[in-house]
Parts: structure tokens; sequence; C-alpha cells
């Protein structure tokens, strides 16, 4: 019947209505061209001879077909397959169309040539295990976790040798190594007064004696040769900054802990208004 419009567009693939096949003499195994669930789903002659289902063939991982015996060699095509149900059938969408579902599932592997876009919330997996999304993990071949983003923005790097490049670009620089583990900026003031103003890793200062601190870190290094810079700003008297040193004994320079002190002009101990610590090394 004629009708007015545009031709409608094919929007599902036709089963296919036979197979043919030519036999050898030895080859008992043959790939069907639509998958199909049992034996009787199909009908089989040889050399023009119907054969019984289940008997003088079967039907395994749906587009099996093996023969108890081979057909015979010859000349052209001589094993037909007829197609008689669709028990297990699939739907074909054409390449140069677009599809739009409301849901979906696949039990295998996608392929996505351009770029995917998610407008809702993405679940499900995207490298290995059971993280999601939300919370993925960028892994190298070895099956380490590289990089993990959790939900909070919190992007925890797991490989100590992960660099940057300099900024001429020359060089590349250790992000692990090239930070700052410990720094602290305190208020010192009178004896037994320390207060801490700021700090990155520090888990208590303490107070000494006159001059005298110690800052105990929360990470500890993985040694004592880590490196320290430190200084001191004087609100009294010269009103000037000078370097802070620090202890070394081995029982006030460890790996967890640093004691520094702080001199005056004639080389007293002294308690300066504001101490300033900054270390470098490398963690335990």
């Amino acid at each position: 019947m004629a009708y007015i419009g545009n031709t409608a567009a094919s929007r599902f693939v036709s089963n296919r209505a036979a197979s043919v096949f030519s036999g050898d003499g030895s080859a008992v195994a043959f790939t069907l061209e639509q998958s199909v669930a049992q034996d009787e789903d199909i009908l089989v002659s040889v050399d023009g001879v119907i054969q019984e289902p289940s008997v003088a063939y079967a039907v395994s991982s749906g587009t099996i077909l093996t023969f108890t015996a081979a057909p015979s060699t010859n000349s052209g095509n001589n094993i037909f397959v007829y197609y008689l149900a669709s028990q297990v059938g699939t739907v074909g969408h054409p390449s140069t169309q677009g599809l739009t579902a409301t849901t979906g599932a696949f039990s295998s592997n996608a392929t996505v040539a351009g770029t995917l876009g998610v407008t809702g919330v993405a679940t499900g997996t995207i490298v290995k295990g059971t993280t999601s999304f939300q919370t993925p993990l960028i892994e190298f071949t070895d099956g380490d976790d590289a990089i993990a983003i959790a939900d909070a923005g919190v992007i925890t790097i797991k490989n100590t040798s992960s660099a940057i490049t300099s900024e001429g670009g020359a060089v590349t620089t250790n992000i692990a190594q090239g930070l700052c583990k410990v720094w602290v900026s305190y208020f010192q003031g009178d004896n037994n007064n320390a207060a801490v103003l700021d700090d990155f890793n520090v888990s208590s200062q303490t107070d000494n004696s006159q001059g005298r601190t110690t800052t105990n870190f929360d990470n500890n290094f993985a040694n004592d040769d880590y490196s320290f810079v430190g200084q001191v700003f004087d609100g009294g008297g010269a009103n000037d900054i000078r370097l802070l040193n620090h202890d070394v004994d081995t029982d006030t320079y460890t790996s967890g802990a640093i004691k520094y002190y702080c001199l005056d002009g004639g080389s007293n101990l002294n308690d300066a208004q504001r101490f300033f610590a900054q270390l470098m090394g490398d963690l335990a």
C-alpha cells in the first residue's frame, strides 16, 4: 500500500533461512551462521538425506554443529542446515544510525571509538575490582594502584617514583622527594610558654628550657639524615632574624623528633619571639 513520506528505516536484521557447507570426509564440526538453543531447532541434510537430531549431529555453544561421523566429500555444497526456530535470537542495529535506550546491560566488552559522555551518576567499575566511577583508580599494567581519587576530591599518588616536568621542560623532579615533610611556625616568648601558630606533620611541640625546643613529628623520617633549616625572629633588642641551630646529639636528633636552640648576640641561650623550622627528606 502506498504511503506519504520517507521510506521507513531498517531496524532489525532478519534471521537466516539456511546455511550450506561442503564436507571433506574428515571435518565433523561446522560453525552455524545463527545461534540455536537445541538440536531440534535446525533441519540438517547431508547428500540429500535428513539427519536425526541428537543422534547424527548435535549443537554445542549455540553455533557449533558437530556430526557423529564426518560428512562425505562431494563436489560443491552437500550439507544443508535449515533454521526452524529462533529461541536464541539477536537484534541488529544499523551502524549508520543512532541508538537510544532507557536501560541496558553488556554481558561482554564494549568499545567506544568516540567520546563517552555521562550526564547522570555513573556507577560500575573503571579498571578492576569494585571501584566505582565515583572513586576510580588509575592503574599501571602490573595492577598496582597508581592514583586514587576519593569522593571528597582527595588525590593519593601511590608511586614513589612519580615525577613532574620542570618549568623549563629540560628535567624532571621527583614529587615525593621534592616536598617539605615537616614545617612549623610557633611563638616562644618566655620559658615554658611555646605556642604553635601553624604546622604540618607535627604531633607536638616541647619547650624544654630557655632557648631550647623540641619538635616531635607525626610521621617519622626514614632515618636521621634529613635536612633542617630554621630561623628565629627576635622582637626585642636587636630586632633581627638569625639562623636557628639544632642539637646533633643522638638522643635529640632522631627520625621522630628534632631539638634545636637559639642563641642571642652574646651566644647565650635565648627565647626568641618567633621560630620557623622546615625539614626535607624521605619519610619512613
